[in-house]
């Protein structure tokens, strides 16, 4: 039962990150396609919707680019460029 439940959230912990990442995309989306649906003679774009969008959609890809590159280095897949470093 523990096992189960430390996956769900194991789970959780990158679903909500790609959630943030999707919905950042589409406001971003959103934001710079909307100055092309107006009637009007003043095309705009809506910075606040597109400042909040670029902020959600790099949070998450920064979490979900961070989670894999720990994994990857945990176990032992990278180059050895981006591997640790250790004293001699």
């Amino acid at each position: 039962m523990k096992t189960t439940l430390t996956k769900f959230a194991a789970v959780l912990l990158l679903v909500i990150p790609g959630f943030m990442a999707t919905y950042g995309f589409l406001a971003m989306k959103d934001a710079f396609f909307a100055q092309f649906g107006t009637a009007e003679s003043d095309p705009h774009i809506l910075w606040g919707k597109f400042a909040i969008g670029f902020v959600l959609f790099a949070a998450g890809v920064a979490f979900i680019g961070g989670w894999t590159f720990y994994r990857d280095r945990k176990r032992n897949y990278l180059a050895p460029r981006f591997k640790v470093k250790r004293k001699r």
